[in-house]
C-alpha cells in the first residue's frame, strides 16, 4: 500500500491552548473540521500522550488559533516539538485570555473558543467533538500542511497522526549543501558550509543539533 497517498489530503496547523494546573499549555495539530453547520461542531485530533489532550479533558474548554503564512515560524517549534509538562511555551510570546483559554500571541488567521462534548479513542489518537463558543478574525493566508513541508522545510513531530519516519525528507538541490535539525526537522540548504553560529528558525536549537543530509 503507498502510503504517500495520504499526503494528498489536504490540512492546515493549529495552535490549541487550554490551561492545566491554573497554567497555560499547547501544542500544534494539523486536523481539525467542521462537522455541523448550525450550532458549529468541530472535531481535532491530538495524541493520547499529549500534556494538552489531558487539560482539555480536564478543563473542556480551549482555544484553537489557525496559523498563517505569516506566522512566527518559531510558534510551531516551540508548540510542536517540547511537551507543556516541561515546558513554558508562551515564555518567548505571551498570551491573551479569550473565552477563559489561553492564546498566544501573533499573527493568526483567525481564532476559535471551544468547548469538548466528547472524546472518541482512535487508538494512538483521540478526537475531540467539541462545540464552537467564540470566534475571533485574524489576517493573512491559513498555513497548509504542504505550505510547512515544502516552504518552511518542516517534518511532522512523532506525535502527529501523519508522521512518517522517512517520507518527510525534501530532495537535495543539485548546488547547495543541506542541513537538518534534528530537534524538529528543519533543513536549511546553504552554500558552502553552515555558520557555527546557525540557529534553526524553527525551534532555535544551535549548530550542534544540525547534521549534513
Amino acid at each position: 500500500m503507498d502510503l504517500t497517498v495520504l499526503y494528498k489530503l489536504t490540512y492546515g496547523l493549529y495552535i490549541v491552548g487550554a490551561f492545566k494546573d491554573g497554567r497555560p499549555v499547547g501544542c500544534v495539530i494539523n486536523t481539525c473540521f467542521q462537522v455541523t453547520s448550525e450550532n458549529p461542531r468541530l472535531v481535532v485530533s491530538l495524541n493520547k500522550n499529549n500534556h494538552t489532550l489531558a487539560a482539555i479533558r480536564e478543563f473542556k474548554r480551549f482555544s484553537l488559533s489557525i496559523l498563517a503564512e505569516d506566522s512566527d515560524p518559531r510558534l510551531i517549534g516551540t508548540f510542536g516539538f517540547s511537551s507543556s509538562r516541561d515546558t513554558d511555551k508562551y515564555a518567548d510570546f505571551g498570551f491573551d485570555v479569550i473565552g477563559a483559554t489561553p492564546c498566544v500571541r501573533g499573527s493568526f488567521a483567525g481564532r476559535l473558543v471551544l468547548e469538548a462534548e466528547q472524546f472518541v479513542d482512535c487508538g494512538t489518537h483521540v478526537l475531540v467533538v467539541a462545540r464552537l463558543l467564540e470566534t475571533e478574525q485574524g489576517s493573512g493566508v491559513p498555513m497548509t500542511y504542504a505550505y510547512y513541508h515544502n516552504v518552511i522545510k518542516g517534518k511532522a513531530p512523532k506525535s502527529a497522526p501523519t508522521y512518517r519516519a522517512e517520507a518527510d525528507e525534501v530532495p537535495a538541490a543539485d548546488t547547495k549543501r543541506r542541513y537538518q535539525c534534528d530537534i524538529c526537522g528543519y533543513v536549511a540548504e546553504v552554500d558552502g558550509e553552515l555558520p557555527p553560529d546557525y540557529v534553526c528558525p524553527l525551534c532555535n536549537a544551535d549548530r550542534s543539533h544540525f547534521v549534513e543530509i
